[in-house]
């Protein structure tokens, strides 16, 4: 019984530990959109859905991951649903809260011209100098839906 008391919680904390939610690593050049299938090649425009049981699905474009979510009817089963923001490509940001821009002169990996920002401010200054309309989440799920 001695013996199998360590054994036993040396599972119980790799199971615990091996069960975390979280965003993962997204590897360019070799992960592939779960809606189209494209290989994710540009950190401006990617992003990522997590179950709640952990599992992770990348997108090379924001109107894929938009397309899949309206598809399934499955956002309330997701942990997080990220998007790059375009300024600070290596930071993903949240969906819900993140503002988008959709213009002509910033083309995305989908032809839809739409990038996701951290802030309406970092949105506005994109609009200022590109030009096109913003988007909340909402609107955007809307607006594409209607496509």
């Amino acid at each position: 019984m001695k013996r199998k008391l360590p054994l036993f919680f040396f599972t119980l904390l790799f199971t615990i530990i091996s069960c975390k939610v979280e965003p993962k690593k997204i590897n360019y050049g070799k992960d592939h959109c779960l809606n189209c299938d494209m290989t994710v090649v540009d950190k401006s425009h990617v992003a990522q859905y997590v179950t709640k049981k952990g599992k992770a699905f990348m997108f090379d474009a924001v109107e894929c991951l938009i397309k899949t979510l309206l598809k399934e009817n499955n956002e309330d089963q997701m942990a997080f649903i990220l998007v790059a923001d375009y300024g600070n490509p290596d930071n993903l940001v949240d969906a819900k809260t993140a503002s988008f821009l959709i213009s002509k002169k910033i083309k995305s990996p989908m032809g839809a011209n739409l990038s996701a920002f951290s802030s309406i401010e970092t949105a506005k200054k994109a609009q200022s100098m590109h030009g096109g309309k913003l988007y909340t989440w909402s609107e955007l799920k809307i607006k594409l839906s209607e496509q």
